[in-house]
């Protein structure tokens, strides 16, 4: 079941084609240029990071990249802003543990 909105003028993206990419080792599909946060959503994934303290899951939170409930490793890079940075094809985006080193996503 897709959690894409339709008919937005802002946040649809009938005309962008779909691509892959990985998320913790499987394989999804999701809009081009559309912000990660969305594709993931759409593909039903709603943690994307554990803080370091106590280990409590997190996911989208503001939205606008003002805080850093949504940040996810991408291609090996941590803390990235999955509410606004833009998808693309074969990116490999993993759960981000904690504070997010470089080298070692704890």
């Amino acid at each position: 079941m897709s959690c894409q909105i339709k008919d937005h003028p802002i946040v649809d993206y009938p005309d962008r084609r779909l691509v892959e990419f990985t998320f913790d080792g499987k394989t999804l599909s999701g809009r081009e240029g559309a912000p990660i946060a969305a594709a993931l959503l759409d593909n039903g994934i709603h943690v994307f990071r554990y803080t370091s303290k106590r280990e409590e899951p997190r996911s989208l939170f503001c939205g606008i990249g003002q805080c850093n409930d949504c940040v996810v490793v991408v291609n090996g890079r941590p803390n990235v802003r999955s509410c606004v940075t833009p998808l693309e094809e074969g990116m490999v985006i993993e759960t981000q543990r904690g504070l997010g080193r470089f080298g070692k996503n704890v």
